[in-house]
């Protein structure tokens, strides 16, 4: 079936960016309506023709809908788009389906709305339209292809996030080996079978313990039997003063995992920095860099 362009909701110019939302039917989750944002940097024509883009998927925490990081640290990602050196196009979809009517989806912020943890569900109740971990991989690139064209270049595709989306940064790029070129996190929840917030969405949504570590992004790379990002490193930056590090996030365990396959990871802890979106955009300069650095070479070139 050939996908249908999403419909255009808002548009927006910040620093010379366009920042567009849009909506569509989303047939993964469901036939529920679903939202996200794009952020196109300034156009540059290569002669006459408009260059596609390499793409920068964004996922968000929990709580969060398509607005947050666009609304937080936009502006951020705008002003490092600007000077032209860095023209990527990143796509922000939402956190979990919205209206689905399922009995228990507003009660807490941790599980339901607001926290699909970007996993397919496997329980009855919640299997129909919590299905991000589909909509993030296969729907949502297939619709931005429909509704972009060729503004956009597909096969060089990233996938960054922030906590909850972190850990999705991380599953998923290790599942669909070759779909996500380059990888990094902010503050990931990086050993989800192993924090309160991971086990809450892992037992809600998944009916079988062992469909755990199918999203569990330490686990997936212990059992790696190669480094899967062999051309550039994983970069993470997690903020020292981080009130969830210790008791949700786990980090370390991630990175252990990593160097048991000799995946590289650039893993930075900052001083004095919190969980929060102040803390992504001090750092955000340094992931889209990285992100365009890794896309915009020929495939299967070490970073110099």
């Amino acid at each position: 079936a050939i996908m249908e362009a999403a419909r255009q909701i808002g548009k927006s110019r910040c620093f010379g960016c366009e920042i567009i939302r849009f909506e569509h039917t989303s047939p993964a989750l469901g036939g529920l309506v679903a939202k996200f944002h794009v952020i196109l940097p300034p156009p540059q024509a290569d002669g006459m023709r408009q260059l596609a883009r390499p793409v920068l998927f964004w996922l968000s925490g929990l709580t969060c809908t398509d607005e947050n990081f666009v609304v937080k640290a936009g502006p951020t990602a705008c002003r490092v788009m600007a000077g032209g050196d860095c023209p990527l196009v990143l796509i922000c979809p939402d956190t979990s389906p919205r209206g689905a009517g399922i009995e228990g989806e507003d009660t807490s912020w941790s599980f339901g709305s607001g926290a699909g943890f970007y996993v397919d569900a496997t329980r009855d109740k919640w299997a129909r339209n919590y299905r991000m971990y589909s909509y993030v991989t296969e729907e949502l690139p297939a619709v931005v292809k429909a509704t972009l064209g060729d503004q956009v270049d597909l096969s060089r595709a990233g996938i960054t996030g922030h906590s909850m989306g972190g850990h999705g940064a991380l599953v998923l790029a290790q599942r669909c080996p070759g779909q996500y070129l380059s990888v990094s996190a902010f503050a990931p929840i990086a050993n989800p079978t192993q924090s309160p917030w991971g086990k809450v969405a892992l037992d809600g949504y998944l009916r079988e313990r062992e469909e755990w570590d199918n999203y569990d992004a330490t686990v997936l790379m212990a059992k790696q039997q190669h480094p899967p990002f062999p051309f550039a490193p994983i970069v993470i930056d997690q903020g020292k003063q981080d009130t969830f590090l210790n008791t949700e996030l786990y980090p370390d365990s991630f990175l252990a995992s990593c160097q048991k396959v000799d995946q590289e990871v650039d893993l930075q802890y900052r001083e004095g920095y919190d969980h929060g979106y102040f803390f992504v955009s001090s750092f955000l300069e340094r992931h889209l860099r990285h992100h365009y650095d890794v896309l915009s070479r020929p495939q299967n070139q070490p970073l110099s």
